[in-house]
């Protein structure tokens, strides 16, 4: 024990450094769990629309929205959602897939929701990008 006592004496910077990075990840692991939402993959979403019936809100602009979408997604985008969030699904304990071109604007978009007490948010991972390359299906409007 005395060796290690003094290895660490001589090495203190490197226990520095270890409190650190256990201190980021932790941090990092608290900020996700806490932020209200879950992030899933187009094969988990798939999974998420077709076995639980979720909710499919697309946060896109309304260009973006006419180039593609997951079927039956409804469109409201990112400006307009905090005005219209409490009136989107019949049941706020209905699983919610929100999704937008990369998954940036949906992460905002969770965010909102969370807030106005929907209990299960989820974001599509990648967005309708990764939805498109993981080749599931889109209709166009």
């Amino acid at each position: 024990m005395e060796e290690f006592t003094d290895f660490a004496i001589r090495n203190y910077h490197l226990f520095i450094a270890l409190a650190v990075i256990l201190g980021m990840i932790l941090w990092t692991e608290i900020r996700r769990a806490s932020k209200g939402f879950k992030e899933i993959t187009p094969a988990e979403a798939v999974t998420l629309i077709n076995r639980e019936g979720a909710f499919v809100l697309d946060v896109r602009e309304a260009n973006e929205f006419g180039q593609g979408s997951i079927i039956n997604a409804k469109h409201v985008a990112l400006s307009a959602l905090k005005e219209k969030a409490d009136g989107l699904a019949k049941n706020k304990d209905q699983p919610v897939l929100v999704f937008c071109k990369t998954g940036l604007r949906s992460s905002q978009a969770c965010k909102i929701l969370a807030k106005h007490s929907y209990s299960q948010v989820f974001g599509l991972k990648g967005g309708i990008t990764a939805w498109v390359n993981d080749q599931l299906p889109v209709v166009k409007k």
